[in-house]
């Protein structure tokens, strides 16, 4: 009887626990976004013009912002904007350091051809015969280049199972293994505590290294 309660209970928390868990995280970002309504006037908001709220339009308000601010930045009258409210938030003493940092970073992982989190790597950390997996976030800078006697890579180390949280390695590059997993199953892996092993891909289709 235990054993038969066991099994339907494990199968019922199978089902429910990433269906609650996704719907949560759905449910957070579309309130999140729906916070962008409060930027039309009262008189204009779904509650006063139909007396009750459209479920995604906030959704829909963030991408069209979001698309809205690329279009005006993408030409030479917003790039002017742009510049000039750059200049204005670098004479402010705190904001000028978060909004460079923010930025810088933004730039990297939105760039069509940058290298952060575009690949999966496996390294020896903490110590020889322990492996983790990395992100490759970019190649060092030029003064670590010239200190150091090989060529070092920057790589970003996530914790489980919170991969938004770790530290980052200066590796030489003949030291990481690149791997064949995405970036997705790489953080499905951390975040399951390992549980969810990435597809295998079968041997004849691994392209040897040259």
């Amino acid at each position: 009887m235990a054993t038969w309660l066991r099994r339907y209970l494990i199968a019922g928390l199978l089902i429910w626990v990433p269906l609650v868990i996704t719907v949560t995280v759905i449910d957070v970002l579309m309130g999140f976004m729906d916070r962008t309504l409060l930027l039309l006037p009262l008189q204009w908001r779904p509650e006063a013009l139909l007396g009750y709220p459209i479920p995604g339009l906030g959704f829909v308000m963030t991408v069209a912002i979001v698309l809205l601010t690329g279009l005006l930045a993408a030409n030479l009258f917003g790039r002017k904007v742009v510049a000039a409210w750059e200049a204005l938030l670098a004479r402010i003493p705190l904001v000028r350091g978060i909004y460079s940092a923010v930025k810088q970073v933004a730039e990297t992982l939105f760039a069509a051809n940058g290298e952060a989190f575009r690949k999966v790597l496996l390294i020896e950390y903490p110590r020889r015969g322990i492996w983790t997996l990395a992100f490759q976030t970019g190649n060092a800078s030029r003064e670590i280049q010239e200190r150091t006697a090989a060529e070092v890579i920057t790589v970003f180390v996530p914790t489980t199972p919170n991969p938004t949280s770790g530290f980052i390695m200066m590796l030489p590059r003949e030291e990481v293994i690149e791997l064949s997993m995405t970036v997705e199953e790489a953080l499905k892996l951390i975040v399951s505590l390992g549980v969810v092993a990435p597809r295998e891909i079968p041997t004849s289709t691994v392209v040897p290294e040259v």
